[in-house]
This record gives structure tokens, sequence and C-alpha cells, in this order.
């Protein structure tokens, strides 16, 4: 629940500079950016907090490779993503990458959700999460 309020509230408090001159941070799109851009720095440092890792690597699928290794891999590529969102030439190429990265990561939320593991998300709300962050990162490309 942390990264969807992570992304509420950056679009909102960037929508709102935007609307009291932050040139930067004028229209809806930027705005989206800057929580997206939240969203991902929060949920890539998590990545590396000690009791959050382990949980994360314990919702890797068991059939894939070094997930200690995986989990860094992709906590250094949502941080990267979240930088690239605030760049606006490399905006499109970060929302590309990220959206990617979503539903690259998503096997991992089924597998956590079907063997009880980390959060204990029911797999339904994992999906409606995942498709509101993959719909958001969708939204800043129109």
């Amino acid at each position: 629940m942390e990264p969807l309020i992570a992304l509420v509230a950056g679009f909102l408090g960037a929508g709102l500079a935007g609307l009291l001159g932050v040139d930067a941070l004028e229209g809806w799109q930027a705005a989206l950016r800057v929580g997206l851009a939240l969203m991902f720095l929060l949920t890539g440092f998590a990545h590396f907090q000690p009791r959050m890792r382990a949980e994360m690597i314990a919702m890797v699928p068991l059939s894939m490779p070094r997930p200690d290794r995986l989990v860094t891999l992709t906590g250094l590529l949502e941080l990267a993503g979240a930088v690239g969102l605030l760049i606006p030439w490399t905006a499109p190429w970060a929302a590309i990458g990220l959206i990617l990265l979503l539903v690259a990561m998503f096997p991992a939320n089924v597998s956590a959700a079907r063997r009880g593991v980390a959060q204990g998300d029911p797999i339904g709300r994992r999906t409606l999460l995942q498709a509101v962050f993959i719909a958001a990162a969708v939204l800043t490309l129109v």
C-alpha cells in the first residue's frame, strides 16, 4: 500500500507545485512522472533495506537462480528508472523500461501470493496494484 500512497502523494504534491507556478511541474503528466519517481525511489530503496530485502528475496519464484542478485538488479533498475522519469528527454524511455520491469517482476508477485510469503497480499490485490502502476507509467507517455 505504501507505494500507492507515494504515487498519489507525489502526484498531488507535484501537481500543486505546478499550479503554484513551478514551470517544470506544469501539467498532469509532469506531476504523474514525479509521483511515479517517488514511488520507484521508495520501492527501489526497499530492495536494500535488510527486512524488506529478505521479504523480496523470498518472493522470487523458486525456479529462478540467485534471487539475491535478482533483487539487487531490480532495485537498481527501479532507482535508475525513477531518476530517468525526472529528466525530460529520458522520461519516455524510463517509463517504457519501468513498464517492462513491472511486467517482468509480476511472476514474483504471483509466486509470493501462492506461497504466502513476504507481504502475503492476495493475488487480486497484487494484480490490481501492478495494473495501476503500469497504467500510470503508460499515461506519462500519451
